[in-house]
């Protein structure tokens, strides 16, 4: 049983500022996401449609990429290069140093919403399909296409993981880079 300190210091854990902030942050980047997906797929044909559905996937499994890297690297990489002001190499320390947070941001918010995303296109894409279909084709095709969605998810962050581990000072490095130009203050 936990008494009322250990349950004191178990809330102290958790940043409820930063809970709140991601779980704003994802309501949006949900919303956005689902509005471009319906909107790009109600005008497209079944080819375009697929292509949209493996960008979703690739979304997702790149920032896995981004999120494992970040828990895998160390700030201390990146120290010799900030201090020589190499364009990128600050943005990196702080991307190392605030692993938890990047982590919780490229792994569940961008990552979730992708999958969720490339699976209401994955059923868009089934009923565009199946429309006019006997029960037994449209099974097989709704069956076979939620598998590949999900074989091809699955799969691709199980590589990519492997990747982010293996490579993680230049993807971190990557990412900060790609930071530095944009503009965003980190804090």
């Amino acid at each position: 049983m936990i008494d009322k300190k250990q349950k004191s210091n178990l809330l102290k854990l958790v940043n409820w500022k930063w809970v709140s902030t991601i779980t704003v942050l994802s309501f949006f980047i949900s919303v956005s996401m689902s509005y471009i997906s319906s909107e790009a797929l109600s005008n497209v044909g079944n080819i375009l449609a697929f292509v949209i559905l493996l960008i979703f996937i690739s979304i997702g499994i790149v920032f896995d990429v981004i999120g494992m890297a970040a828990t895998s690297a160390t700030e201390k990489e990146f120290h010799s290069m900030a201090s020589r002001k190499v364009s990128g190499a600050k943005e990196a320390v702080w991307l190392s140093r605030n692993a938890n947070k990047v982590s919780s941001f490229c792994n569940d918010v961008v990552g979730d919403i992708s999958g969720i995303i490339s699976g209401a296109t994955g059923a868009i894409i089934i009923a565009k399909l199946t429309a006019g279909m006997q029960i037994l084709p449209a099974t097989i095709v709704s069956l076979t296409i939620t598998g590949l969605i999900a074989a091809m998810t699955i799969g691709g962050k199980a590589i990519g993981k492997g990747f982010a581990i293996g490579f993680s000072v230049p993807i971190v490095f990557a990412v900060g880079r790609i930071l530095s130009v944009l503009p965003i203050k980190l804090k």
